[in-house]
Protein backbone atom coordinates (compact mmCIF):
# COMPACT_ATOMS: atom_id res chain seq x y z
CA UNK A 1 0.00 0.00 0.00
CA UNK A 2 0.91 3.52 -0.34
CA UNK A 3 1.42 4.36 3.14
CA UNK A 4 4.60 4.11 5.37
CA UNK A 5 6.66 2.61 1.93
CA UNK A 6 10.43 2.62 2.14
CA UNK A 7 11.56 5.18 -0.26
CA UNK A 8 13.25 2.04 -2.92
CA UNK A 9 10.00 1.05 -3.33
CA UNK A 10 8.28 1.96 -6.70
CA UNK A 11 5.64 3.79 -7.46
CA UNK A 12 6.64 7.22 -5.42
CA UNK A 13 6.51 10.51 -6.40
CA UNK A 14 9.42 11.35 -8.66
CA UNK A 15 12.15 13.99 -8.21
CA UNK A 16 10.38 17.17 -9.93
CA UNK A 17 6.42 16.38 -10.11
CA UNK A 18 5.02 19.17 -10.31
CA UNK A 19 1.81 17.51 -8.93
CA UNK A 20 2.88 17.75 -5.36
CA UNK A 21 5.20 21.07 -4.89
CA UNK A 22 5.78 20.51 -1.07
CA UNK A 23 7.04 16.16 -1.39
CA UNK A 24 8.89 17.58 -5.04
CA UNK A 25 10.30 20.15 -3.19
CA UNK A 26 11.59 17.60 0.02
CA UNK A 27 13.10 14.94 -2.30
CA UNK A 28 15.21 17.40 -3.94
CA UNK A 29 16.59 19.18 -0.89
CA UNK A 30 16.75 15.94 1.10
CA UNK A 31 18.85 14.35 -1.92
CA UNK A 32 20.68 17.44 -2.42
CA UNK A 33 22.06 17.46 0.99
CA UNK A 34 22.50 13.61 1.61
CA UNK A 35 19.89 12.93 4.15
CA UNK A 36 18.19 9.52 4.28
CA UNK A 37 14.31 9.89 5.00
CA UNK A 38 15.79 8.59 8.48
CA UNK A 39 17.99 11.47 8.84
CA UNK A 40 15.53 14.07 7.71
CA UNK A 41 12.47 12.59 10.05
CA UNK A 42 14.98 13.06 13.25
CA UNK A 43 15.20 16.74 12.10
CA UNK A 44 12.22 17.13 11.85
CA UNK A 45 11.26 15.36 15.22
CA UNK A 46 8.86 12.71 13.17
CA UNK A 47 8.49 9.41 12.09
CA UNK A 48 9.94 7.67 8.91
CA UNK A 49 7.18 7.17 8.29
CA UNK A 50 5.68 10.64 8.13
CA UNK A 51 7.88 11.54 5.87
CA UNK A 52 7.86 7.86 3.32
CA UNK A 53 3.50 9.21 3.62
CA UNK A 54 4.86 12.92 2.75
CA UNK A 55 6.80 12.51 0.10
CA UNK A 56 4.88 9.87 -1.90
CA UNK A 57 1.80 12.22 -1.74
CA UNK A 58 -0.11 9.45 0.70
CA UNK A 59 -0.58 11.87 3.29
CA UNK A 60 -0.55 15.49 2.75
CA UNK A 61 1.65 17.86 5.30
CA UNK A 62 0.37 19.80 8.89
CA UNK A 63 1.25 23.33 9.74
CA UNK A 64 3.84 22.38 11.97
CA UNK A 65 5.81 20.13 10.02
CA UNK A 66 5.74 22.34 7.12
CA UNK A 67 7.14 24.77 9.87
CA UNK A 68 9.40 21.90 11.02
CA UNK A 69 10.73 21.35 7.29
CA UNK A 70 11.51 25.43 6.73
CA UNK A 71 13.31 24.71 10.24
CA UNK A 72 15.60 21.72 9.00
CA UNK A 73 16.27 23.30 5.66
CA UNK A 74 16.85 26.51 6.68
CA UNK A 75 13.98 27.55 4.31
CA UNK A 76 12.12 30.31 5.93
CA UNK A 77 8.88 30.48 4.28
CA UNK A 78 9.24 27.59 2.03
CA UNK A 79 7.67 24.61 2.83
CA UNK A 80 4.90 26.94 4.84
CA UNK A 81 3.90 27.82 1.13
CA UNK A 82 3.83 24.89 -0.20
CA UNK A 83 1.65 23.52 2.89
CA UNK A 84 -1.20 26.08 2.17
CA UNK A 85 -1.23 25.82 -1.69
CA UNK A 86 -1.65 22.42 -1.01
CA UNK A 87 -4.60 23.24 1.94
CA UNK A 88 -6.18 25.13 -0.62
CA UNK A 89 -6.82 22.28 -3.03
CA UNK A 90 -10.62 21.32 -3.00
CA UNK A 91 -10.31 17.72 -2.84
CA UNK A 92 -10.21 15.64 0.45
CA UNK A 93 -6.32 14.41 1.26
CA UNK A 94 -6.70 10.48 0.44
CA UNK A 95 -8.20 11.95 -2.99
CA UNK A 96 -5.43 14.45 -3.65
CA UNK A 97 -3.02 12.49 -4.72
CA UNK A 98 -4.40 10.87 -7.48
CA UNK A 99 -6.55 13.29 -9.16
CA UNK A 100 -3.91 15.19 -11.60
CA UNK A 101 -3.58 11.50 -13.11
CA UNK A 102 -7.69 11.57 -13.33
CA UNK A 103 -6.94 14.21 -15.31
CA UNK A 104 -4.40 13.04 -17.26
CA UNK A 105 -5.89 9.62 -18.07
CA UNK A 106 -6.36 7.88 -21.14
CA UNK A 107 -8.62 4.92 -19.21
CA UNK A 108 -10.51 5.03 -16.68
CA UNK A 109 -12.29 2.52 -14.43
CA UNK A 110 -14.83 3.30 -12.29
CA UNK A 111 -16.84 0.70 -9.58
CA UNK A 112 -19.50 2.43 -7.22
CA UNK A 113 -21.75 0.31 -5.12
CA UNK A 114 -23.94 3.11 -2.83
CA UNK A 115 -23.46 6.59 -4.93
CA UNK A 116 -22.54 7.97 -8.41
CA UNK A 117 -19.20 8.26 -9.27
CA UNK A 118 -17.37 11.95 -9.04
CA UNK A 119 -17.20 12.46 -12.85
CA UNK A 120 -20.72 11.43 -13.45
CA UNK A 121 -22.53 13.45 -10.76
CA UNK A 122 -25.05 16.21 -12.02
CA UNK A 123 -24.26 19.55 -9.60
CA UNK A 124 -27.67 19.07 -7.66
CA UNK A 125 -26.58 15.58 -6.93
CA UNK A 126 -23.00 16.44 -5.95
CA UNK A 127 -24.23 19.40 -3.53
CA UNK A 128 -26.42 16.99 -2.04
CA UNK A 129 -23.50 14.57 -1.35
CA UNK A 130 -21.18 17.49 -0.64
CA UNK A 131 -23.64 18.97 1.61
CA UNK A 132 -23.68 15.83 4.22
CA UNK A 133 -20.19 16.37 5.31
CA UNK A 134 -20.44 16.97 9.51
CA UNK A 135 -19.55 20.84 10.06
CA UNK A 136 -18.87 21.39 6.45
CA UNK A 137 -19.39 25.33 6.04
CA UNK A 138 -21.72 26.39 3.24
CA UNK A 139 -18.13 28.06 1.28
CA UNK A 140 -16.58 24.77 1.76
CA UNK A 141 -19.35 22.89 -0.08
CA UNK A 142 -19.32 25.20 -3.02
CA UNK A 143 -15.16 25.32 -3.12
CA UNK A 144 -15.78 21.18 -3.16
CA UNK A 145 -18.82 21.27 -5.92
CA UNK A 146 -16.66 23.70 -7.89
CA UNK A 147 -13.82 21.67 -8.00
CA UNK A 148 -16.25 17.94 -8.69
CA UNK A 149 -17.84 19.81 -11.56
CA UNK A 150 -14.21 20.73 -12.78
CA UNK A 151 -12.82 17.36 -12.58
CA UNK A 152 -15.81 16.62 -15.25
CA UNK A 153 -14.21 18.28 -18.44
CA UNK A 154 -11.92 15.26 -19.07
CA UNK A 155 -15.24 13.71 -20.46
CA UNK A 156 -15.63 16.01 -22.84
CA UNK A 157 -12.24 17.62 -23.84
CA UNK A 158 -11.04 17.81 -27.11
CA UNK A 159 -6.90 17.73 -26.48
CA UNK A 160 -5.98 14.77 -25.38
CA UNK A 161 -9.02 13.14 -26.38
CA UNK A 162 -11.11 12.43 -23.98
CA UNK A 163 -10.39 9.34 -21.99
CA UNK A 164 -12.03 6.21 -22.63
CA UNK A 165 -13.95 5.10 -19.52
CA UNK A 166 -15.39 1.55 -18.08
CA UNK A 167 -18.06 2.21 -14.78
CA UNK A 168 -20.01 -0.80 -13.44
CA UNK A 169 -22.48 0.46 -10.97
CA UNK A 170 -24.72 -1.71 -9.01
CA UNK A 171 -28.30 -1.02 -9.41
CA UNK A 172 -28.38 0.61 -5.64
CA UNK A 173 -26.43 3.68 -7.38
CA UNK A 174 -29.55 4.24 -9.41
CA UNK A 175 -32.12 3.44 -6.72
CA UNK A 176 -30.93 5.13 -3.73
CA UNK A 177 -32.64 8.26 -3.07
CA UNK A 178 -30.13 11.44 -3.24
CA UNK A 179 -32.08 14.58 -2.31
CA UNK A 180 -35.45 13.88 -4.16
CA UNK A 181 -36.99 12.56 -7.36
CA UNK A 182 -36.07 15.19 -9.23
CA UNK A 183 -32.83 15.41 -8.48
CA UNK A 184 -32.59 11.56 -9.15
CA UNK A 185 -34.51 11.48 -12.32
CA UNK A 186 -31.69 14.74 -13.46
CA UNK A 187 -29.08 12.42 -12.31
CA UNK A 188 -30.13 9.08 -14.02
CA UNK A 189 -30.88 10.93 -17.36
CA UNK A 190 -26.80 12.48 -17.30
CA UNK A 191 -26.05 8.51 -16.54
CA UNK A 192 -28.09 7.37 -20.02
CA UNK A 193 -26.05 10.35 -21.80
CA UNK A 194 -23.03 9.61 -20.95
CA UNK A 195 -23.35 5.77 -21.44
CA UNK A 196 -24.70 6.76 -25.28
CA UNK A 197 -21.46 8.32 -25.88
CA UNK A 198 -18.25 6.62 -27.83
CA UNK A 199 -15.70 6.51 -25.40
CA UNK A 200 -18.03 5.66 -22.13
CA UNK A 201 -18.94 2.41 -21.13
CA UNK A 202 -21.41 1.91 -17.86
CA UNK A 203 -23.18 -1.23 -16.75
CA UNK A 204 -25.24 -1.98 -14.31
CA UNK A 205 -24.71 -4.84 -11.85
CA UNK A 206 -28.15 -6.11 -10.88
CA UNK A 207 -29.14 -6.33 -7.15
CA UNK A 208 -29.24 -9.89 -5.27
CA UNK A 209 -25.47 -10.66 -6.70
CA UNK A 210 -22.72 -11.36 -4.67
CA UNK A 211 -20.23 -9.83 -5.82
CA UNK A 212 -16.51 -9.11 -5.57
CA UNK A 213 -16.62 -5.54 -5.07
CA UNK A 214 -18.74 -5.66 -2.20
CA UNK A 215 -15.46 -4.57 0.00
CA UNK A 216 -15.70 -0.91 -1.27
CA UNK A 217 -15.38 1.24 -4.16
CA UNK A 218 -12.84 2.11 -6.22
CA UNK A 219 -11.44 3.76 -9.46
CA UNK A 220 -8.25 3.72 -11.56
CA UNK A 221 -6.20 5.65 -13.72
CA UNK A 222 -3.94 5.00 -16.57
CA UNK A 223 -2.26 7.61 -18.27
CA UNK A 224 0.08 5.68 -20.34
CA UNK A 225 3.15 6.94 -18.87
CA UNK A 226 3.30 4.83 -15.57
CA UNK A 227 1.93 2.36 -14.14
CA UNK A 228 -2.14 2.70 -13.12
CA UNK A 229 -3.03 4.68 -10.11
CA UNK A 230 -5.57 3.20 -7.75
CA UNK A 231 -8.40 5.12 -5.24
CA UNK A 232 -9.79 3.37 -3.01
CA UNK A 233 -13.43 4.52 -1.60
CA UNK A 234 -13.51 4.60 2.61
CA UNK A 235 -15.51 5.88 5.43
CA UNK A 236 -12.38 8.84 5.94
CA UNK A 237 -10.77 10.47 3.48
CA UNK A 238 -10.35 7.81 0.71
CA UNK A 239 -7.15 6.28 -0.38
CA UNK A 240 -4.48 6.57 -3.54
CA UNK A 241 -2.20 4.23 -3.86
CA UNK A 242 0.39 4.34 -6.30
CA UNK A 243 1.81 0.56 -6.47
CA UNK A 244 2.16 -1.70 -9.38
CA UNK A 245 0.88 -4.83 -8.13
CA UNK A 246 -2.00 -3.13 -6.57
CA UNK A 247 -3.21 -2.12 -9.83
CA UNK A 248 -2.86 -4.85 -11.38
CA UNK A 249 -4.80 -6.95 -8.82
CA UNK A 250 -7.39 -3.96 -8.95
CA UNK A 251 -7.67 -4.31 -12.50
CA UNK A 252 -8.16 -8.25 -12.37
CA UNK A 253 -11.38 -7.11 -9.61
CA UNK A 254 -12.79 -4.58 -12.21
CA UNK A 255 -12.58 -6.93 -14.84
CA UNK A 256 -14.30 -9.89 -12.90
CA UNK A 257 -17.05 -7.12 -11.58
CA UNK A 258 -17.41 -6.56 -15.67
CA UNK A 259 -18.54 -10.30 -16.59
CA UNK A 260 -20.77 -10.05 -13.72
CA UNK A 261 -22.83 -6.55 -15.07
CA UNK A 262 -25.50 -6.29 -17.29
CA UNK A 263 -24.63 -6.04 -20.95
CA UNK A 264 -24.02 -2.12 -22.23
CA UNK A 265 -27.24 -3.03 -23.97
CA UNK A 266 -29.17 -4.48 -21.38
CA UNK A 267 -27.79 -1.48 -19.05
CA UNK A 268 -28.99 1.43 -21.26
CA UNK A 269 -32.73 -0.29 -20.91
CA UNK A 270 -31.78 -0.37 -17.29
CA UNK A 271 -31.21 3.22 -17.50
CA UNK A 272 -34.15 3.66 -19.61
CA UNK A 273 -36.88 1.91 -16.79
CA UNK A 274 -34.76 3.42 -14.26
CA UNK A 275 -35.59 6.84 -15.80
CA UNK A 276 -39.44 6.28 -16.25
CA UNK A 277 -39.16 5.27 -12.57
CA UNK A 278 -37.93 8.68 -11.17
CA UNK A 279 -40.27 10.25 -13.32
CA UNK A 280 -43.39 8.75 -11.94
CA UNK A 281 -41.83 9.70 -8.68
CA UNK A 282 -41.58 12.91 -9.60
CA UNK A 283 -45.04 13.48 -10.84
CA UNK A 284 -47.14 11.88 -7.78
Amino acid sequence: MAGGRGEDERGRLGDGDERNPFAAEMIAMRKQRGWTQEELAAKMLVSVSTISNIESGYRPPTLPQAVRADEAFETPGTFQRHERRLRGIPFSAGFRPYQPYEAEARVLRLFEHSLVPGPFQTRDYAREILGIRPEATADEVQEALDGRMKRQEILVRETPPPPRVWAVLTEHVLTMDIGNPAVMLAQVERIAELARLPRIHIQVLPSGRLHPGWNGAFAIAETGSSAAIVYLENASEGQTVEDPDMSESMTLLFDALRLEALTGSASLKFFEEAIQLWKERTET
